[in-house]
């Protein structure tokens, strides 16, 4: 198969390697040039615009920021659609709201190809390591078809059904794992700020019931309260919170702490600490 991976960042760049290591012909394009350059040194080709990734490709996988990236490269005469023809797909990875994965999975029907929405939960290691969870709604003939390039990025992949189920659901994961960060940051501040040494307040946290991977790699960090290099840059989780909370408005859902965290990032964000990892929101509850 002929895999086009379109949206090179911290994500995407190791997941379209992954596609490589795993034997297929892939051809990139990112909106930074030089992004592309060290996955041409691995085999990759390098096309000029997103309509020439899926003119060449059988699938075609973009890895894009936000819903108003993926309507740059989705869009126009040199977009994703404009390349797309009858029997190719089109899977959209990126996390964004039900609106933009409805509209893509129309306007990719109108040119008789298939669709399939497909963010995953996890950050930089897992995307580095295939072992990220995909979350795919959308033509199961796709999903099918595309299972075996699915595998070589990730380690569970879950098909939900209809296009805005994924969306759907990755907004609900990350409301989640926000909330959990927040009261790992509020945690800890309690600790130090009374005198509690916090390795020790994190091995305690280690060894019961509310053990995770998480806490055992961000604790630290947010102890060090020195440098947050971005697995998953603060700027993305702010999105996917104000996301959730318009998707919960349109259901009517209220969502009393994801509004009380999204106002927490919200001032990280006015701090300056955007293009940090999402940890970094500590900064905001810990006091001086």
């Amino acid at each position: 198969m002929k895999v086009g991976f379109i949206g090179l960042g911290i994500m995407g760049s190791a997941m379209a390697a992954n596609l490589l290591k795993g034997g297929l012909q892939v051809t990139v394009w990112n909106r930074t040039a030089q992004s592309c350059q060290l996955l041409a040194n691995s085999g990759a080709s390098v096309a000029d615009s997103p309509r020439a990734v899926a003119e060449c490709s059988d699938v075609t996988i973009a890895m894009m920021a936000n819903p108003e990236a993926v309507r740059s490269v989705r869009d126009g005469v040199d977009g994703i659609i404009a390349g797309l023809s009858r029997g190719k797909g089109f899977i959209d990875m990126s996390t964004v709201d039900v609106e933009t994965a409805l509209e893509s999975a129309r306007l990719t029907r109108e040119k008789g190809a298939l669709f399939l929405e497909a963010p995953v939960a996890g950050s930089r290691k897992p995307a580095e390591d295939a072992t990220l969870t995909i979350m795919a709604a959308g033509d199961r003939e796709l999903y099918d078809s595309s299972l075996s390039s699915l595998e070589k990025m990730g380690k569970k992949i879950i098909f939900l059904g209809a296009e805005g189920n994924a969306s759907r659901m990755k907004l609900a994961n990350n409301l989640v794992m926000s909330g959990m960060l927040t009261a790992l940051c509020e945690g800890m501040a309690l600790a130090a700020g009374s005198g509690l040494d916090s390795a020790q307040f994190l091995e305690v946290l280690d060894s019961g019931a509310i053990a995770n991977p998480m806490f055992r790699l961000k604790g630290p960090q947010i102890a060090a309260n020195t440098e947050f290099p971005p697995a998953f840059p603060l700027k993305h989780m702010q999105k996917d919170l104000r996301l959730a909370l318009r998707l919960a408005e349109e259901i009517g859902q209220p969502l009393f702490a994801t509004a009380m965290v999204n106002e927490l990032y919200k001032s990280a964000l006015a701090d300056g600490l955007g293009d940090a990892d999402f940890a970094a929101v500590s900064r905001v509850i810990r006091k001086p």
